[in-house]
Formats: C-alpha cells, sequence, structure tokens
C-alpha cells in the first residue's frame, strides 16, 4: 500500500485518484499547524506520524492507524516526522453517511469500546479492513475495471468499518431520527451561515432538540460548544481568506461575521498563535 501511495502521490499535498472518494496525502519535511475541515472519512498513515487536535482533544496518528471521523469537524494538524527519503504518507477514503445508513439495517454492531461519543478516533488498522483497501488503490491501475468494482470494495469497506471497533461511533451519525444525525443537521446549518448571528434557541428548535440537549450532544460528539464551532470556522475562513485572497484584516474580519477587529485579532491570535498578519506573513515565508 505505501509504494503504491508513494508512487501516485508523487509531489506534496493532497493528491485526488480517478475514485472520487479516494485521496493521497504527501509530506516531505514536518510542517506547521494548518486549519482543516475533516469531512466523515476513514485516514490511514502509511508512513510518518500527524497530530491532529479537536478543540482540546489531541491525537496522535502514527504508522499503521487509521483516524475515523463520522461527522464534519474543523480541526488543526501537523505533520510530525517525514523527509524526502521517507515521507508522511496517507490514504483518504471519504464515506457517505447515506451509504453508511444503507448497510446498517444488515450489520450486527459491537459494543462499543468505551462510552464516548466523539465523532473522531484512532484505531490500529487490522487485516480485514488493509485487504480491500489495498484492492482499491490496485484498482486505479486498471481504469476499465474502476466503476464496476470500485463501488463494491467501497462498500465492503464500509461494512468491515461498522463491524470494526469503531462501528458504533459510525453509526451514531447515520442512524435515522438519532441524536447523531440531529448534530450533523445542526453542523450542516453552522457551515452554511457561520457568518450570521448565532441563537442557540433557534438553532435547537430547527433540529427539534432542546437548548440545553442541543449543547450537551453537540460537545460530546465535536469536543466543542455550538458557539466555539461557530468560531473555529469563522477563524479558519479568514485564515484561508488573508492568505489566498489578499484580504486586510478588517475586511476578512467583517466578511466571516465579526462587528469587532479588535476582537476578531484577540481570538484569531489565541487559535493561531500570532495576530492575523504576523501569522499570515510567517505562512507565506515557509511556503504554506
Amino acid at each position: 500500500m505505501t509504494a503504491i501511495v508513494e508512487r501516485f502521490a508523487g509531489v506534496e499535498g493532497v493528491t485526488p485518484t480517478a475514485w472520487p472518494t479516494l485521496s493521497f496525502f504527501r509530506a516531505d519535511a514536518p510542517s506547521d499547524r494548518s486549519c482543516a475541515m475533516y469531512e466523515p472519512c476513514m485516514g490511514l498513515l502509511l508512513q510518518g506520524s500527524k497530530h491532529v487536535l479537536l478543540a482540546e482533544d489531541r491525537f496522535e496518528q502514527e504508522y499503521g492507524h487509521y483516524l475515523i471521523n463520522s461527522i464534519d469537524v474543523p480541526v488543526t494538524a501537523q505533520v510530525m516526522r517525514a523527509s524526502p527519503t521517507e515521507p508522511c504518507l496517507c490514504l483518504t477514503l471519504r464515506l457517505d453517511p447515506v451509504r453508511i445508513g444503507e448497510l446498517l439495517s444488515e450489520v450486527k454492531l459491537p459494543k462499543p469500546a468505551t462510552a464516548t461519543a466523539r465523532g473522531l478516533a484512532l484505531s490500529p488498522i487490522t487485516i480485514e479492513l488493509l485487504d480491500p483497501l489495498v484492492r482499491l488503490a490496485r484498482l486505479l491501475d486498471s481504469p476499465r475495471d474502476l466503476p464496476s468494482l470500485a463501488p463494491l470494495i467501497e462498500r465492503e469497506l464500509i461494512y468491515r468499518l461498522l463491524t470494526g471497533e469503531q462501528g458504533a461511533r459510525l453509526a451514531q451519525i447515520a442512524a435515522a431520527g438519532g441524536q447523531g444525525q440531529q448534530i450533523a443537521r445542526a453542523i450542516q446549518w453552522l457551515k452554511q451561515h457561520y457568518n450570521k448571528p448565532l441563537r442557540i434557541g433557534d438553532l435547537a428548535n430547527m433540529v427539534n432538540m432542546s437548548a440545553s440537549s442541543l449543547h450537551h450532544h453537540f460537545r460530546e460528539i465535536t469536543a466543542m460548544s455550538p458557539l466555539q464551532y461557530q468560531k473555529l470556522l469563522r477563524l479558519h475562513e479568514a485564515r484561508r481568506l488573508l492568505l489566498t485572497e489578499g484580504c486586510d484584516v478588517a475586511t476578512a474580519a467583517h466578511r466571516v461575521g465579526y462587528e469587532s477587529p479588535s476582537q476578531f485579532s484577540r481570538e484569531y491570535s489565541r487559535q493561531h498563535g500570532a495576530p492575523p498578519l504576523r501569522d499570515v506573513n510567517r505562512l507565506r515565508a515557509v511556503g504554506t
């Protein structure tokens, strides 16, 4: 698997593949922290090491471990170990909650190893999971077979994930009418309206929960409150605007929903470790 990924991921960064849910990642050197929005996915680390920060939760991903994510969450990620001769290599398979839901009625879920409902977790890879992953990656060399066989292998992978130790974590988001699905709907609203004022009572009514229940289950799954989630979305988008669109600080602050540029700068500094302009200049200097 490492050889396949290294062959396709010839340059640093994310490399899409001919199968739309499958992508590869390569880094030739350790990196600074970077902001990312993790969708529902499985990410297998094949070489090197990475740290992922979800609010105050820290995940240290090493060789042979896969990260499972069941819901959209803003994270901070950092490559810790990589070199040109031994790059950090990852495989990511994006997961569709609808397809997971379709399999739920056919699967006997294992009892969760822990009581946590957190959407993000790490597990060691198993032969049962690795085998279909290798077959899916090998299909990239057989484009004629890819459209017919890849969906079958992907279904097998979802089955293996659901019957593995993180199966209950995935199922909580896909189960119709469950609290995980209600939180997923709240997250979709926040992603679409991150720059608008947030009223918890209105959001709770929208997803048919009480305000206290929404706050409790949202924090349980994402490790943060809805307000904290919204703030991270704003700060991540502001960093992107400053880096890629050349916005000034006041304009970026306004576009992501801040009325006060000074409050924006304070919260940006707490999140990214430096005021906006200094942070952006540093990132540009290292070529991030």
